[in-house]
């Protein structure tokens, strides 16, 4: 089972990307999650773009997200909502409507931020936008709150309870895909 780690975030020392990696850590066996990080280089989208030969940054995106059992998206909250780059890479991956690689993927969403809401308002947001776009969102959000205490210098996370809800999470998202995957196999 091979689910594709997204983070919505650019920083170097990312709270988002670090979650994303603790993720990794925490999968189950059988699961392997990969990052995957190239929404810094994606056009706007545009439709005049979107043609039978995309941006090669566009095509890396579709190929990997649609080869992905499943996806793993990390979103902080800019503004209260979902940053612009990550809602970009989603109108790519959402297109061309009918063979769009986030059509009936299952996702899942969590997030990370210095606030006490842990991106709950961006995570929430992030669900229906992936809804709307065909995906078919799987489980509850993980907002993990005051991020910068929740993780050391080097990007580890300290906290073993958000470690166990991150083997949950990714748990309940790998049984949607097995359960994805049987539904096209029948």
């Amino acid at each position: 089972m091979r689910i594709l780690g997204v983070s919505g975030s650019l920083r170097e020392s990312s709270f988002n990307t670090s979650l994303l990696r603790a993720a990794a850590e925490a999968a189950p066996d059988g699961v392997e999650l990969e990052l995957w990080d190239g929404i810094a280089e994606l056009p706007l989208y545009d439709e005049d773009l979107d043609n039978d030969d995309p941006p090669e940054s566009v095509h890396r995106l579709r190929e990997a997200w649609g080869a992905a059992d499943a996806i793993l998206f990390a979103t902080p909250e800019y503004n209260g909502s979902v940053p612009g780059g990550l809602k970009n890479a989603v109108d790519w991956g959402s297109r061309p409507r009918l063979e769009a690689p986030l059509r009936n993927k299952p996702v899942a969403v969590v997030g990370a931020s210095t606030g006490q809401f842990g991106a709950l308002w961006a995570q929430q947001d992030l669900k229906k936008i992936l809804g709307a776009a065909g995906a078919r969102v799987v489980g509850t959000e993980i907002p993990v709150s005051r991020a910068h205490e929740k993780f050391d210098q080097s990007g580890r996370l300290l906290d073993g309870e958000v470690f166990e809800q991150l083997r949950l999470h990714l748990t309940t998202l790998a049984s949607e895909a097995v359960a994805a995957s049987e539904r096209v196999a029948a």
